[in-house]
C-alpha cells in the first residue's frame, strides 16, 4: 500500500486535519456520554424537553407529519426491545441455555434486557435530533392526511403492546424491578458464621 492510501491519512502518512477533527469531536462526544451515564433522570428529562420542542415545532409549522410518524414507529420499536428479554424464552428449548424462572421455587435470575436503558435513551435522543433536522428540509414535508397516521399508530401501538404483554404473562417475566427483593423469615440474630 502506498503512502496516503489508508483512510484518514494524508500524503505524508500523518492523520489528515479532517480525520483529526472528527476523532476529537468523537472523543469529546463519548466523554460527555460517559459522564451522563449515572444521571438517568436528567438524561430523560432533557430528552422529554427535546421531544416537547420537536412537537411544538411540528405543530407550529403544520407539516412533517410523516417524519413524526416514522419517529413514533422508531420509538415504539425501541420500547419493545427495551421491554424484551435478551434471550427470548419462546425460542429456547427446555434444555438449552439459561431461561427465566417459570415456577415459584426456581432460582431467581435477573432480567436482562435486549436493549439496555442507556442505549434506549441514546437511540431515542438521536432519533429526535434527526427528526428535528429533517424539519428544516422541505423535501421531507410530504403532504399526508395526518389523522389517518395517528389512528394507524394508535392501532399499531395497541396491537404490539397486547402481543408483548401476552408474551410477558406466558413466560412470567416482569421487565421492571422495584428495588431489591426482600424475604420475610427468621429475624437476624446478629450472629455470624464465625461465632
Amino acid at each position: 500500500m502506498s503512502e496516503g492510501d489508508s483512510v484518514g491519512e494524508s500524503i505524508h502518512g500523518k492523520p489528515s486535519v479532517v480525520a483529526a477533527f472528527f476523532t476529537g469531536v468523537g472523543t469529546v462526544y463519548q466523554t460527555w456520554l460517559d459522564k451522563s451515564t449515572p444521571f438517568y433522570a436528567v438524561r430523560w428529562a432533557l430528552t422529554l424537553l427535546l421531544t416537547a420542542i420537536y412537537m411544538i415545532r411540528v405543530y407550529i409549522l403544520q407539516g412533517w407529519y410523516i417524519v413524526t410518524y416514522a419517529l413514533g414507529i422508531y420509538h415504539l420499536n425501541l420500547f419493545i426491545a427495551f421491554l424484551s428479554p435478551k434471550v427470548d424464552p419462546s425460542l429456547l428449548d427446555e434444555d438449552e441455555g439459561p431461561s427465566l424462572p417459570t415456577k415459584q421455587n426456581e432460582e431467581f435470575r435477573p432480567f436482562i434486557r435486549r436493549l439496555p436503558e442507556f442505549k434506549f435513551w441514546h437511540s431515542a435522543t438521536k432519533g429526535i435530533v434527526i427528526a428535528m433536522i429533517c424539519t428544516f428540509f422541505d423535501a421531507f414535508n410530504v403532504p399526508v392526511f395526518w389523522p389517518i397516521l395517528v389512528m394507524y399508530f394508535i392501532m399499531l401501538f395497541c396491537i404490539t403492546m397486547k402481543r408483548q404483554i401476552k408474551h410477558m404473562i406466558k413466560y412470567r417475566y416482569l421487565p421492571f424491578t422495584h428495588g431489591k427483593r426482600t424475604y420475610k423469615g427468621k429475624e437476624d440474630t446478629g450472629k455470624t458464621f464465625a461465632s
